[in-house]
């Protein structure tokens, strides 16, 4: 299904399209919960490529990729690759939409999965509580997971 979606978009705007992206990041994400993390990485790669050219290395949607491919990492366990692509989104995220920012709040909450799946609980613990002021603040305080 997404395969056949991706094809179409690739004939129709061509193989390096802005818009290409969201496609490949979708399929690589479906692949990435499905444990396909070969079948993903390819898609997170080329999707971080196309945001990379035609928004800019500091662009929310080239952050947007760069968190796909950080958790496609995190989920391996490879956790020395996950990290500056979190840092790096999350830094984005800050600076293009600010702190408060329900996109940072996302960047913030992979970046504690990551200090807590290495055992870092204080650090884990900090941004956890972060994300959460964040989308509180955001969403009210009613939020359900």
């Amino acid at each position: 299904m997404f395969q056949r979606a991706i094809s179409i978009l690739e004939q129709r705007l061509g193989a390096d399209h802005p818009d290409m992206a969201i496609g490949l990041n979708n399929l690589a994400c479906f692949y990435r919960q499905q444990g396909k993390y070969e079948q993903a990485e390819p898609l997170c790669q080329r999707a971080l490529f196309i945001c990379e050219q035609h928004h800019g290395a500091k662009h929310p949607y080239t952050a947007e990729s760069l968190n796909e491919r950080a958790l496609l990492y995190l989920e391996q366990g490879k956790y020395e690759q996950a990290e500056p692509l979190f840092q790096r989104a999350l830094s984005i995220f800050e600076q293009r939409l600010g702190i408060e920012h329900p996109r940072t709040a996302e960047s913030v909450y992979g970046l504690a999965k990551l200090y807590q799946r290495q055992g870092k609980y204080e650090q884990a613990k900090a941004l956890y509580q972060r994300a959460l002021a964040i989308l509180e603040q955001h969403f009210g305080a009613k939020l359900i997971f």
